[in-house]
């Protein structure tokens, strides 16, 4: 769906930042929403969204288990 984002979980992706997760986010709204950038009337739905988005995965990296690793703890 999104190509652009990169994938995040260990170990394809050892050292992830916050840069990262919303930066995926951000390309998820876009696609999703249709829009690059949203009209000033929407940007605060835009905002939120990417930012539930960016907790999402955050909450989904930390809880996920690699075989032959520990979950992540941020």
């Amino acid at each position: 769906m999104c190509r652009s984002i990169k994938t995040l979980r260990p170990p394809v992706t050892p050292e992830v930042s916050d840069d990262d997760i919303r930066a995926a986010a951000l390309q998820y709204v876009r696609k999703v929403s249709g829009f690059r950038a949203p009209a000033a009337h929407n940007r605060e739905v835009f905002e939120h969204a990417v930012d539930a988005v960016a907790a999402a995965t955050e909450e989904l990296l930390n809880g996920l288990q690699i075989r032959g690793t520990a979950a992540r703890q941020r």
